[in-house]
């Protein structure tokens, strides 16, 4: 049987431009074919088993022909295989979409042509640039600029291009920006006509550089302003100082790692979204059930007890969600608390007891074991029964001190912390090696010990070198301490153990940086 080819836009590097229905076809695919300029992060879509494969060009070697790449895609078919082929941008505008189609319905091979989100347009509105405006450019023009000298003069028409439109857009243009210059000049573009140039829009790289036909070549020199970018030459480069935006967001130029649980990390890559940074996720921990046969009884001793606990202390979403899993397979009712306290640890924990239907009592002070005890040390009373629904790595020092205090104490481990499966991620590794990760956060002690490991798993033997000069962020002191342990230097570490005091932290060492550079 025959497979089908999807040839998909993937947008101009914000992985979040692409298609609903790219999107989709990521989820799709048993083989996705991807090239430099599609966002790292939509590889992580990919369903479980199915094989990348990178095919990208770098301004000075191609990784791949243009002829193999359309073999490639015919002999992927021909095996019966589902094909996304990941193109940056939009496929039809200078994505050589023709030929692989052509080759692919040579061949009887059925193909849908996915649209993407072109970089000549997104590009020049992530640096304030409207391509068009009413006043000043009611047309545009698309530009390859990618080509040698004497191939440019042969597809371009410079004497017509020049003034056809309002605005010029020249895609891959940087290392001819001289010539293109000199040829708009020449055939009647006054010197004096604004330039723009967006390197790596929409990404944490993103760089503008403006300057007029007559020194642009000059500035673009003296910045070692390096490819890819966008070029726009029209006076809608003016409107960049009244509309930019992006710059100005709080963590605009930021590429921040998540490693937290896929599960738990929404919560924080949709807050640095929102404030213009570009989070990176690489979730180093799950949890499961545990698989041990005397922990499932000791789970099941546990909740044939409920109705004696007088306290229920909760330290974690985790733990939450857990309980009530185990409550309902074991087919119990949450009512056999009706004698219990219920206490949980930090806000999310309680909104997540809020999710099920109970008010927990929180606390007020540091949100881990020390302030719960602090908050209910003088209704603690010897004799009672507590209840800790807790996962496998909580520490033993609230039990322990308990247990000090008189207290009948029974733990459950009601769930296990191990490393995430599929760790392995080349893209990752190769951002580090690069220090285009500008900073990791960890949520929990576990999420360090496991990145960690996770790192020596891909082969690197010593992890803590290879994050040297890497701004790390932790949530509360536990998770510094590890962090510090292991070798790490902590850099940020958020007022209160939320997330939300760790982008706060995230936002002043963001700021603190631009003022330095300034």
């Amino acid at each position: 049987m025959v497979g089908k080819v999807y040839l998909v836009g993937a947008g101009p590097g914000d992985a979040r431009l692409i298609t609903v229905k790219g999107w989709e076809c990521i989820q799709l695919g048993d083989v996705i074919v991807y090239d430099r300029l599609a966002s790292p992060r939509l590889l992580g879509l990919m369903k479980p088993g199915a094989q990348k494969i990178y095919v990208g060009k770098l301004p000075d070697r191609h990784t791949m022909k243009q002829e193999e790449i359309n073999q490639l895609l015919v002999d992927l078919a021909l095996e019966g295989k589902t094909v996304v082929r990941l193109k940056g941008g939009d496929p039809t505008i200078f994505g050589r979409v023709g030929e692989e189609a052509g080759l692919l319905r040579k061949h009887g091979i059925s193909y849908e042509i996915i649209p993407g989100i072109t970089s000549a347009i997104s590009v020049p509105a992530y640096a304030g640039i409207p391509v068009t405006h009413r006043d000043m450019a009611s047309s545009l023009s698309i530009i390859t600029g990618h080509e040698s000298p004497d191939k440019l003069d042969k597809s371009i028409h410079w004497d017509k291009v020049t003034n056809a439109t309002g605005t010029l857009i020249f895609m891959m243009g940087v290392a001819k920006i001289g010539y293109i210059s000199d040829q708009l000049i020449k055939h009647g573009k006054p010197s004096d006509t604004p330039v723009a140039l967006i390197r790596w829009g929409t990404r944490a790289e993103q760089d503008t550089l403006v300057g007029t036909l007559a020194d642009i070549e000059a500035k673009v020199k003296a910045a070692n302003f390096q490819p890819p970018a966008v070029i726009v030459v029209g006076e809608v480069v003016n409107q960049r100082e009244q509309l930019k935006w992006a710059e100005d967001m709080p963590l605009f130029g930021k590429r921040i790692l998540v490693t937290r649980a896929r599960a738990q990390a929404s919560s924080l890559v949709h807050r640095i979204e929102e404030l213009g940074g570009e989070p990176y996720e690489f979730p180093v921990i799950q949890t499961v059930v545990p698989s041990d046969e005397q922990a499932k009884q000791k789970i099941k001793e546990a909740f044939a007890r409920l109705p004696e606990y007088d306290w229920v202390f909760f330290t974690s979403v985790n733990g939450v969600e857990y309980f009530f899993s185990h409550l309902k397979e074991q087919g119990k009712d949450v009512r056999a608390l009706y004698k219990a306290r219920i206490a949980a640890v930090g806000p999310a924990t309680a909104d997540a007891l809020r999710a099920h239907g109970i008010v927990a009592e929180q606390i007020e002070g540091p949100f881990q074991a020390e302030g719960l005890l602090e908050a209910f040390e003088q209704d603690l009373q010897a004799g009672q029964n507590v209840f800790l629904p807790r996962g496998d790595l909580a520490r033993s020092w609230l039990p322990d001190q308990l247990r000090e205090m008189g207290l009948r104490v029974t733990e459950a481990d009601l769930y296990q912390t191990v490393l995430a499966a599929n760790t392995q991620d080349d893209e990752l590794l190769k951002l580090l090696e690069e220090r285009a990760i500008h900073a990791i956060t960890f949520t929990s002690s576990s999420t360090v010990t496991f990145f960690l490991e996770a790192l020596r798993q891909m082969g690197i033997s010593d992890p803590v070198s290879l994050l040297e000069g890497v701004t790390i962020a932790v949530i509360g002191p536990l998770t510094g301490e590890t962090a510090t342990q292991a070798g790490l230097t902590v850099s940020l570490m958020s007022e209160k153990a939320t997330i939300e005091s760790l982008i706060q932290s995230l936002c002043d060492w963001k700021q603190s940086s631009t003022v330095m550079t300034l």
